[in-house]
């Protein structure tokens, strides 16, 4: 009988997709990460195929980099659409957008002169291949922090996707311009890129939010999903910060009330909006977790578990995963006081990592990184932050936290009451009680 045909392929596909949802109560239950449960499946799964001779071939490394770029668009998407852009906020973004371009500028240059001095001859390689390494992975941090205090919850999930669009923009600028002279040249591509790129997102995002609404049929979400990722793929093709199309999009959409004011408030149906708000977000959040499912799945089975028996690719893992969290331990303190825990170690390396690693062109490829390096610092990162959350227990906030929420609820209802009210006396309350009381007596 045939081992591996259609059916079994199917039957493989579907226990792959219930494991990972049983992972996922596990990892609410426990605070392990699910990821590191997909990529022991992954493992586990090349065990299997090992054994009945069962070959993967390169196929796998081509379905990574499809479900990476996929998985990528709709784990920014998702994150984008879950945030709310007020004034309050404002200071939570600009902290964690400077918290994640400090850390991805000086973990890579401290990362890429520890490459230099120990495997890389070039400095110039050398940082190309410790950007992958210095890049968060919201991958892993949004499913991961949803038991966090509110406030810390969302600074993790802005600063993770920062990292990310941060990180990409600047690895594709360094590839960009390897064989550039200038650093004037070099700056002008940056800022000029950034430029174009925001206008550009600005502008079709109004027009997908004004195009959809208008689309009557019932098969529209996908549609809207299969321009992203057309758009995205385009960007790329020209060399632009594609990322920040899908960010902005999902921006706009969530915030529509902000971006659509004044004369822009015709333009669009707010119950038609809502409605396509509603059941996108869902679809990114289930597409979300089908492709990062098989995609740390089949990550797990391309890892070569030889690499992982080198001792010195493992000391040069662990000194930089112990850069790249003291350093992230100066910037929070920095930017963000002394409440810094757990958040300071939660900073998984994963999708990104991977996904940009596979990146480097063949050109400026050496023999002398071991890919041994990538997976335990992706290993290593996901496990501190795992024992970071486990450590910190499920959200209880503290009674001066549950205090201060309920004064400031009492703060709304006073505000909310009409000055005629708050104006009167205690005698006159006291007396308007008493006759209806008395009414209700008499209609009694």
């Amino acid at each position: 009988m045939e081992i591996f045909n259609s059916y079994t392929a199917v039957i493989t596909i579907s226990v792959i997709v219930i494991m990972s949802y049983f992972f996922n109560i596990i990892s609410e239950k426990t605070n392990i990460p699910s990821v590191l449960l997909l990529i022991l499946s992954g493992v586990l799964i090349k065990l299997g195929l090992t054994y009945f001779g069962i070959a993967t071939g390169d196929s796998l490394f081509n379905i990574l980099e499809i479900l990476g770029i996929i998985g990528l668009i709709m784990i920014v998407l998702e994150a984008s659409l879950d945030l709310e852009l007020t004034r309050e906020k404002w200071p939570l973004i600009w902290q964690s957008f400077t918290v994640a371009l400090l850390s991805l500028l000086v973990c890579s240059f401290a990362i890429g002169w520890l490459i230099n001095y120990l495997l890389i001859d070039s400095f110039f390689i050398s940082l190309i291949y410790a950007l992958p390494l210095s890049v968060m992975s919201s991958a892993i941090v949004i499913p991961s922090v949803g038991e966090l205090l509110n406030e810390k919850k969302e600074f993790m999930v802005y600063e993770s996707t920062f990292s990310d669009i941060l990180g990409i923009m600047y690895f594709y600028f360094l590839i960009g311009n390897a064989d550039s002279d200038s650093v004037r040249t070099v700056v002008w591509d940056v800022f000029s890129n950034i430029f174009i790129t925001i206008v550009l997102s600005v502008a079709i995002s109004y027009a997908l939010v004004f195009i959809f609404q208008k689309v009557r049929t019932q098969v529209k979400l996908f549609l809207l999903i299969a321009v992203l990722l057309l758009l995205y793929s385009i960007g790329k093709l020209f060399h632009l910060s594609s990322l920040l199309i899908i960010l902005i999009f999902g921006l706009v959409l969530h915030n529509h009330k902000i971006f659509f004011q004044g004369k822009l408030k015709k333009l669009i149906h707010i119950p038609s909006v809502k409605g396509i708000l509603n059941n996108f977000h869902l679809i990114t959040i289930e597409s979300a977790f089908v492709v990062r499912t098989f995609f740390f799945v089949i990550f797990g089975i391309t890892i070569s578990l030889g690499t992982l028996l080198n001792w010195e690719v493992l000391f040069i893992s662990l000194t930089i995963v112990v850069i790249l969290f003291a350093i992230r331990a100066i910037f929070l303190r920095l930017l963000r006081g002394k409440s810094i825990a757990p958040e300071v170690l939660i900073a998984p390396r994963g999708l990104i990592t991977i996904l940009l690693f596979f990146a480097i062109p063949d050109e400026l490829q050496v023999n002398t990184f071991s890919a041994g390096i990538l997976l335990y610092t992706i290993l290593i990162s996901s496990v501190i932050m795992a024992m970071a959350l486990i450590a910190s227990g499920k959200h209880i906030e503290p009674v001066d936290a549950i205090q201060m929420a309920y004064w400031k609820e009492v703060d709304k209802e006073i505000e909310s009451i009409p000055e005629s009210e708050k104006n009167k006396s205690v005698e006159e309350k006291v007396k308007e009680k008493q006759d209806q009381e008395t009414s209700e007596q008499q209609v009694g």
